[in-house]
């Protein structure tokens, strides 16, 4: 069994089920009421709520046993995630009475399928600083920066091709056969029309 989540739980190898959830919900009691304090103590107690919680699902699922209460929430979100169903995705969000990272991080995932890209942005640096470790999070985060980034880069070139499309909408006078004006134009044309009669009249 993984040893940092037993850690986490103050668990030996060997721990079964009902270990897991019993320190689970002692850790969970304690650090509930501790996250209301001002402070270091209160930031050190939302964070390790989520610690707790995500420990006490890997080592469940490492024993093949369902995950209850809010991991099956989290399941369910995801489901509908996967259906593209995001109404449902947030309808499950909205119900949760605690908003750990794992929380954040799926309400960020919908703001992104939302394409609201500022809104997912937010949601996973909470997440992150729920849970800094988690490497899920810290990797969603790079890939969203990637994507803002390029976005950003495309809708600055494209805004150069349309200012420079604008600046040379007008013909320069070298493109239009250098200084010619309009009277030299028609007395051009004038006698190229008189060349025409001419040359009928004499044939």
């Amino acid at each position: 069994m993984n040893k940092k989540n037993l850690e986490i739980l103050g668990l030996v190898d060997g721990a079964n089920a009902d270990d897991i959830n019993a320190a689970y919900e002692r850790l969970k009691e304690k650090y509930s009421e501790e996250r209301f304090k001002d402070g270091e103590i209160g930031n050190n107690a939302a964070r390790m709520l989520t610690r707790i919680e995500t420990a006490r699902d890997e080592l469940l699922e490492e024993l093949g046993e369902a995950v209850d209460d809010g991991g099956d929430k989290f399941g369910a979100v995801e489901k509908y995630l996967r259906e593209a169903n995001l109404m449902e995705a947030q309808r499950v969000l909205d119900g949760f009475n605690e908003r750990g990272a794992e929380w954040h991080y799926l309400q960020s995932v919908v703001f992104y399928r939302k394409n609201w890209i500022n809104e997912s942005k937010k949601q996973l640096e909470i997440a992150i600083q729920l849970d800094g470790d988690n490497a899920k999070y810290r990797e969603a985060y790079r890939k969203l920066n990637e994507k803002i980034q390029f976005d950003a880069n495309q809708q600055q070139q494209q805004q150069q091709v349309y200012e420079g499309q604008t600046m040379n909408s007008q013909p320069s006078d070298s493109q239009m056969g250098g200084n010619f004006c309009a009277n030299c134009i028609e007395c051009c044309y004038l006698n190229m029309c008189l060349n025409c009669l001419c040359n009928g009249c004499c044939r």
